[in-house]
């Protein structure tokens, strides 16, 4: 239904209707992501920054104004600013970080060899989880995204996520409870 409809149409109804917006997400995420990245030279940050651009979309298509640029123009200035916003604030972390004295420290090949291993251990600690409470601890939990984002993902109420997210925990609860020496 909302594949066929005109980026315009889409931010007009994106307030009214899930579809709409999950329609002018998948046409454009791609595109922003890229942007992003070629800017950030960090897939992390870039998909970070995807995020925060796609959820200022939400909370602000009513601001678009059709007589000040296309909604791809208007789509990619919000992505410019986050990129710009976040670049300030690295710097200014830096900066403080130099005048506290405060260095980097970098992680060695045992380090990382111990992170990928926990990552490891909660992914198959997650494994046994039914699918819609694995999802909704992960999005909740790992990724850091809203009940309200989730819901909207997965087609519930935020309430429904809210019980998948503590199901899920407390499944994972009794089982590192049982496995505890």
């Amino acid at each position: 239904m909302w594949a066929n409809r005109s980026d315009e149409e889409l931010l007009g109804a994106l307030t009214r209707e899930p579809g709409a917006f999950s329609a002018f997400y998948r046409r454009h995420v791609d595109d922003v992501l890229g942007f992003l990245a070629r800017r950030c030279r960090d897939p992390e940050q870039a998909a970070d920054l995807t995020a925060e651009v796609f959820a200022t979309v939400l909370l602000q298509a009513r601001r678009y104004r059709p007589e000040r640029g296309t909604p791809a123009a208007w789509l990619f200035a919000i992505a410019a600013h986050k990129h710009n916003d976040a670049w300030r604030r690295a710097a200014a972390e830096d900066r403080a970080r130099r005048r506290l004295g405060v260095r980097d420290v970098p992680l060695g090949a045992e380090d990382l060899a111990y992170i990928a291993a926990r990552a490891a251990d909660v992914e198959a600690l997650m494994a046994d989880l039914p699918d819609e409470q694995r999802s909704a601890v992960r999005g909740r939990v790992l990724e850091d995204r809203g009940y309200d984002e989730l819901a909207r993902t997965a087609g519930v109420s935020p309430a429904a996520i809210r019980q998948r997210v503590s199901r899920g925990l407390a499944l994972l609860r009794t089982k590192v409870e049982r496995e505890a020496p």
